[in-house]
């Protein structure tokens, strides 16, 4: 701040004592305490008041820059970095009209027939499993277990003899 040695603060209580003289001189020195109390009060506040409106400042900034994030298209900015002029998104688009023509791939054409089922390979020779039979006979097995299952469980008959 200032660049006041001790010399030179000697110097000036010196001229203090000279000038006020000894009988004033406290009273002087307290008043000069007051003005420089108010002093750092006001540029303490002045200071803060400039804190708060840079931190207004960088909250806006940083406000903005939210704005901008949020805004942000990255698949735009994907698609103009990789193709500028839209040549590889041309090549690689098929119209509706083909796809609906298309259809799913190995699927069977809406407009037309149904394909024909494949044919068996090598399992004509072969007698059906039985597993392939059991299910005919296997429902009714189950009918007659839930049958057997919900039906009361007779109790031993019990003697009531009296003496």
């Amino acid at each position: 701040m200032f660049d006041i040695g001790w010399s030179e603060l000697m110097i000036i209580a010196v001229v203090a004592l000279v000038v006020i003289g000894p009988k004033d001189l406290p009273q002087a020195i307290y008043g000069i305490g007051k003005w420089v109390r108010k002093a750092r009060l006001v540029a303490r506040e002045f200071q803060g008041h400039m804190d708060d409106m840079m931190r207004e400042a960088e909250l806006d900034d940083l406000r903005k820059q939210a704005l901008k994030a949020r805004d942000l298209n990255i698949k735009q900015m994907v698609e103009n970095q990789i193709d500028p002029k839209g040549d590889l998104t041309k090549a690689f688009d098929v119209s509706s009209d083909i796809k609906a023509a298309m259809g799913h791939p190995g699927s069977p054409p809406e407009d037309g027939p149904a394909p024909p089922p494949a044919p068996a390979i090598g399992n004509a020779a072969l007698p059906p499993s039985p597993a392939e039979s059991a299910p005919a006979e296997a429902p009714r097995a189950a009918a007659d277990s839930v049958v057997a299952d919900s039906a009361p469980a007779p109790q031993p008959a019990s003697e009531n003899k009296t003496p």
